[in-house]
């Protein structure tokens, strides 16, 4: 099978590792792809923005199967431009990829399919603003309608914070706050069966013991040892297999991956939001932990034949960490020449934000390597991570320092 993998971060170098590994797979290529994954695919210098750059390529080509990375494309529409001309492709159509294009479209089809989210409202008008703000109380929840890359979302006990974001931009959503702990929980779905993963939970504040701004995310673990054992079928039952069948229901049926953010507060399981494909960094612990050959299963899910299918995972743990550049997330500094990047045992490094200039490794994000170590249990897997990362050596660069700490320390407690 020859593959054409979309994006250029480290999603897509996780992604790379595992469709590599899957003996189905004989070429694969990235489009842009970054130099950690030179060694695993041929790379192809194509705008991921341009739908009809990443059509040519696939047909120049002639790939079998197209999974798109990052959720830029889907929500322009590539997947039905690529669908048209004959591929197979693991993503979801730009009517789909709404579920995170648009908060309150997402917000609309969950009621519809009567699946349980905070309260909401929707505001285009400063009056509407403050009358939703109001009405919940603190802490305020502002989130950007559209795409935010993982950065429209304020939440703070701080009206006047609250406010200023809500302004900043044209259609916000404003929520009640979901007070419990938060889980990643992704589902693969051919756009009527959907295969639920591994929960995993990911750190999106700057700072250890979550402070600072919202990020794109620092870090993330799985399994999670403080989880119900239920999570994962509760998830399905309530969230995932109603979302699937009221979007085949309107018409617009969801191919790839559905990604649930969820809280697990007082009341029970509650959606936070949906993105419309693998989240990153979570992507690099699950993927780690996946026996099911991974090619073959986005390529059945591309082509309506996941009945039969089931997931297998390693009864391992997976912790990543990133290293980030200075001054993420709001300007971080790019450039910077990268080195020590050790090969420890255990562990696996995939490029986020690096470049290659003149055959040196520079940065050229704000999110720069992420850190994977596995082990067989969350402490041996934070111990190589943390290994690893403080080798590493990129000027001015940061890190948090207590990724799935706590969870680790409850898991040897028990």
């Amino acid at each position: 099978m020859k593959i054409l993998l979309v994006g250029s971060g480290g999603r897509e170098h996780a992604l790379a590792l595992g469709l590599k590994a899957d003996k189905s797979c004989a070429e694969l290529h990235v489009a842009p792809g970054n130099p950690g994954i030179a060694p695993l695919a041929t790379l192809h210098p194509v705008d991921i923005n341009n739908n009809q750059a990443i059509c040519n390529l696939a047909q120049q080509l002639a790939v079998d199967l197209v999974v798109i990375g990052p959720e830029i494309p889907l929500v322009n529409g590539v997947a039905d431009i690529l669908r048209s001309a004959g591929f197979a492709v693991f993503g979801p159509s730009k009517a789909a990829a709404q579920l995170e294009g648009s908060k309150d479209f997402a917000k609309g089809v969950m009621r519809d399919a009567g699946v349980l989210t905070a309260r909401s409202f929707t505001c285009t008008t400063q009056d509407e603003i403050e009358q939703a703000l109001d009405t919940f109380g603190a802490p305020y929840v502002v989130k950007d309608d559209g795409l935010a890359a993982g950065k429209g979302v304020v939440v703070t006990s701080d009206r006047a914070t609250a406010l200023a974001h809500a302004l900043s931009t044209t259609r916000v959503v404003i929520e009640e706050y979901l007070d419990g702990p938060e889980i990643s929980l992704f589902g693969i779905s051919d756009g009527r069966n959907i295969l639920p993963m591994q929960p995993a939970q990911d750190f999106k504040r700057a700072l250890d013991a979550d402070e600072g701004p919202n990020t794109g995310g620092m870090g993330a673990y799985s399994p999670l040892p403080w989880a119900p054992e239920e999570i994962m079928e509760d998830t399905y039952e309530k969230v995932l297999a109603p979302m699937i069948a009221e979007m085949a229901a309107r018409g617009t049926p969801f191919v790839g991956l559905l990604y649930a953010g969820l809280a697990l507060t007082n009341e029970g399981l509650r959606v936070i939001e949906f993105n419309a494909r693998f989240g990153d960094p979570e992507t690099q612990v699950l993927i780690p932990r996946l026996v099911t050959p991974l090619a073959t299963l986005l390529y059945k899910a591309a082509t309506n034949d996941l009945d039969d299918e089931f997931l297998q995972w390693r009864d391992e743990s997976a912790v990543t960490v990133v290293l980030a550049a200075p001054g993420y997330p709001e300007s971080p500094t790019t450039g910077l020449a990268i080195s020590g990047i050790p090969d420890i045992s255990g562990t696996q490094i995939f490029h986020a934000g690096t470049a290659d200039h003149d055959g040196a490794l520079i940065s050229s994000g704000g999110r720069v390597l992420t850190v994977t170590g596995v082990g067989a249990d969350l402490t041996e897997a934070r111990d190589r991570a943390y290994r690893a990362i403080s080798r590493i050596e990129l000027a001015g660069s940061f890190y948090r320092t207590d990724i799935a700490l706590n969870a680790s320390i409850a898991e040897k407690g028990n």
